[in-house]
């Protein structure tokens, strides 16, 4: 640590000395690695980025003004219960060893309730659980709350008129804009929302996994989405600096598609891997769906990658291109043609009915909608060897 009165780098606050090799001292800046003029030295430096280790305390936090809520404050659509979590992880799971396969209608029927508090993991439209969300637009189990942190998936379920809540981060197209159907629901007063950051959603499931009624963080504070959620705010004692209070987040059924599985439930995903580590833990059942079944020696060849272990499982649904028309990374790409064509029906309600009818309750599984897909259409979306 620099000495009182030393000087100290105008970026990071901190300083090393290093010897050239032709002998010469240099003050270097750690965060860089480079070396700083006489100039940089002499520059005040940002208070922001003083670390602890050099100022010794934290620069003085200026209190945050009240949120400016334009609504009453929404209520907490799965209030925090970590030791019912608990109790039901010890009274109604079962962990045991055993075969869990089955097809979509087996696992909503068995798995998914009405007014159940369900969320599926993805990321933009990589391995979004399409195969599973179907098959509950087809069995039409309402009064959903839901995670809204998707696409297709929370439109399908929306516009079938089965969620009443969700806690919102996101639900859009990126470059193609945010969801008509969204928006048609929550302007005509079907719907009900919290917002929260996508950091916010994930640590709350987070809290969740580790039997916390909350988590306190940094996020969100200071804006909007605040002021639109349930979320809490206090100063840490420590250091006063302000935090926001993330309360815990159960999940009663979590859906979340996976490049392979094998019977049991362990399961492994290639790229990226979406906030699946937090949901699958979070969670009170657990059903995946998988591009392929594996024999167990594949986990037992390279353990560490099993993200999800059997335990956590209570259904395994094969369900190759079970992520169409969105994409599963190295097995196929995104179906860029059918997700324009959805969206130019998400104008309208009746365009909206028209596209489920053809592709959810037209077909009665997930064969019969890859059938009606077309295998040739599917090939093309296939990634080749080479392309990995």
């Amino acid at each position: 640590m620099p000495k009182t009165g030393a000087p100290v780098c105008s970026d990071c606050g901190w300083l090393e000395t290093r010897t050239s090799a032709d002998g010469r001292s240099l003050r270097f800046c750690v965060k860089h690695g480079m070396p700083r003029s006489a100039v940089d030295l002499l520059s005040a430096p940002c208070s922001d980025f003083k670390p602890l280790e050099t100022t010794g305390v934290l620069p003085a936090q200026p209190p945050l003004p009240p949120p400016v809520r334009p609504l009453p404050e929404p209520p907490l659509f799965q209030p925090p219960d970590p030791d019912g979590f608990r109790r039901f992880l010890r009274d109604d799971k079962d962990f045991s060893l055993r075969s869990k396969l089955m097809d979509e209608r087996q696992a909503v029927k068995r798995f998914i309730r009405t007014g159940d508090y369900i969320g599926f993991e993805l990321y933009g439209t990589v391995r979004c659980p399409m195969s599973v969300v179907r098959e509950i637009a087809r069995r039409k189990i309402g009064g959903l709350r839901l995670m809204g942190q998707g696409l297709m998936d929370a439109d399908f379920l929306i516009a079938s008129g089965l969620v009443d809540e969700m806690d919102i981060t996101y639900v859009g197209y990126e470059a193609y804009g945010l969801s008509p159907i969204l928006r048609r629901a929550v302007e005509g007063g079907a719907l009900k929302l919290a917002e929260w950051s996508n950091a916010a959603i994930t640590w709350r499931m987070k809290a969740a996994a580790m039997g916390l009624p909350f988590l306190p963080a940094r996020t969100m504070l200071g804006t909007d989405t605040l002021a639109r959620s349930p979320a809490k705010t206090m100063k840490d004692p420590f250091t006063g600096m302000d935090l926001t209070l993330l309360p815990a987040l159960v999940l009663d059924t979590a859906v979340i598609h996976v490049h392979r599985a094998d019977k049991f439930g362990n399961c492994q995903i290639d790229g990226i891997s979406g906030f699946a580590v937090e949901m699958s833990r979070a969670c009170k059942r657990l059903i995946v769906s998988a591009e392929e079944i594996v024999d167990t020696e594949v986990f037992r060849r390279t353990p560490e990658r099993t993200v999800i272990p059997y335990f956590l499982v209570d259904a395994v649904v094969p369900a190759p291109f079970g992520a169409h028309p969105g994409e599963t990374c190295g097995v196929y790409r995104r179906d860029e043609p059918h997700i324009k064509a959805y969206l130019e029906a998400t104008r309208s309600e009746e365009a909206t009915k028209e596209y489920l009818d053809e592709f959810i309750h037209g077909v009665k599984d997930h064969a019969a909608y890859l059938k009606r897909v077309g295998a040739a259409r599917l090939g093309k979306l296939k990634v080749r060897k080479n392309e990995r």
